[in-house]
């Protein structure tokens, strides 16, 4: 990819996300904040054999993912033409199956790949797509413009400033949430069968990560929200930190994903080098790999939900498979695809399908996702802590 500044090479989408961009994770896509999940950082060696793989001409490409050289095609004629590229391009993802294949252009790329920096403007909200085009509210920032506004998850957005998004890629409906801080963008929204207008301002927001907190009985509570820049290293010092003996509770509830890189440097918080996941590339299977020297006794347990996606996912399998966490919480999302972008001739970025993942066990988690071993619900923190009691440690 050329000219793209720090662009990751691959997100999920749901994906999902860390702007906007994100959303496409799923991938749910995160509309204003950035959701992206399992997104490859350009500097890592992963990712750039991937990219690698993912260009080899004549590679087999898996169902339900967008032919890229078609892509590219569709791009390039409807330049020449005089039409957009980007517009070209996205019609044919969307008629490829591709679930979370997505167009940007070159200023929505270069933003997303800021959000993984933790920084973006917008208005605070997570947006995903139902399979029949329905743009629903998934999550709303604290103390945002949207939540000031009143906005609520499970809010169904019907249009930004006059433009109905029902339908629209997530990446799409995102680019029309983005703009200047401090500019109005007025959305309309449906809740329990009633019409809603909300004018919200757009703000220059940031999320911190990773926070920590410590409870009664030498238990530390790591809260990872995204797996920005940073991230994993942050989880690594909060592991070294945590009182000797003590157990820790990573709670991912919520993490829509992100780095990929970042999300293995957690990892090898609690694990002395060995797999992570696998992943394939249009046929070509790679392996992520743990770095040595984690903390491989302290007791551990993995906080999960529906909203744990992407990258979170792929810790919380790995932890899972190889013994060394319990999974308390409730099923997570099931976003084991692995997406990667393409520049196309106008200088639109093409994010598209190229594989899935699977945890050390040899599991895919793409549309099933994570069950885990102590089933919980709204009181999962108190059965994480119970767990951990059970493991000798705890108050």
């Amino acid at each position: 990819m050329l000219g793209l500044p720090s662009v990751p090479a691959s997100c999920l989408r749901p994906r999902d996300p860390r702007r906007g961009a994100v959303l496409t994770l799923t991938f749910v896509a995160v509309v204003a904040v950035g959701a992206f999940t399992g997104c490859w950082d350009r500097e890592d060696g992963a990712a750039a054999a991937a990219r690698t793989d993912a260009s080899a001409p004549g590679a087999p490409r898996a169902p339900g993912t967008a032919d890229r050289e078609a892509v590219a095609r569709a791009a390039a004629e409807a330049v020449a033409e005089g039409k957009s590229g980007k517009k070209a391009a996205q019609e044919v993802v969307s008629r490829s199956g591709d679930r979370w294949g997505t167009v940007y252009d070159r200023g929505e790329y270069a933003a997303f790949a800021e959000g993984l920096d933790g920084h973006w403007t917008g208005v605070g909200v997570w947006a995903v797509r139902a399979r029949d085009g329905m743009i629903t509210v998934d999550g709303v920032q604290p103390a945002g413009p949207a939540a000031r506004a009143g906005l609520r998850a499970g809010d169904r957005l019907l249009s930004v400033d006059g433009h109905a998004v029902t339908g629209l890629a997530v990446a799409d409906v995102v680019a029309l949430l983005r703009g200047t801080a401090g500019t109005p963008v007025v959305l309309n929204l449906s809740r329990d069968g009633a019409d809603l207008t909300e004018t919200v301002l757009r703000e220059r927001l940031s999320a911190e990560p990773v926070t920590v907190r410590q409870l009664a009985g030498d238990v530390t509570v790591i809260k990872v929200a995204s797996f920005t820049r940073g991230s994993g290293e942050r989880v690594r010092a909060a592991v070294r930190a945590a009182p000797a003996g003590g157990g820790v509770v990573l709670d991912l509830r919520g993490n829509r994903g992100g780095l990929v890189a970042e999300a293995v440097t957690a990892a090898s918080a609690f694990l002395d080098g060995g797999l992570v996941a696998t992943y394939d590339v249009r046929g070509e299977q790679r392996v992520l790999n743990a770095a040595p020297g984690g903390d491989t006794t302290r007791p551990l347990v993995t906080l999960v939900d529906g909203g744990t996606m992407s990258a979170a996912e792929l810790v919380t399998g790995a932890l899972q498979d190889r013994g060394r966490a319990v999974a308390v919480g409730s099923r997570t999302f099931g976003k084991g695809s692995v997406q990667m972008p393409t520049e196309l001739p106008d200088g639109s970025v093409a994010e598209l399908t190229v594989g899935t993942y699977r945890t050390p066990a040899g599991r895919s988690l793409d549309g099933v996702g994570i069950t885990p071993d102590v089933p919980a619900g709204e009181r999962a923190e108190e059965r994480a802590v119970t767990v951990l009691g059970g493991l000798g440690v705890g108050p």
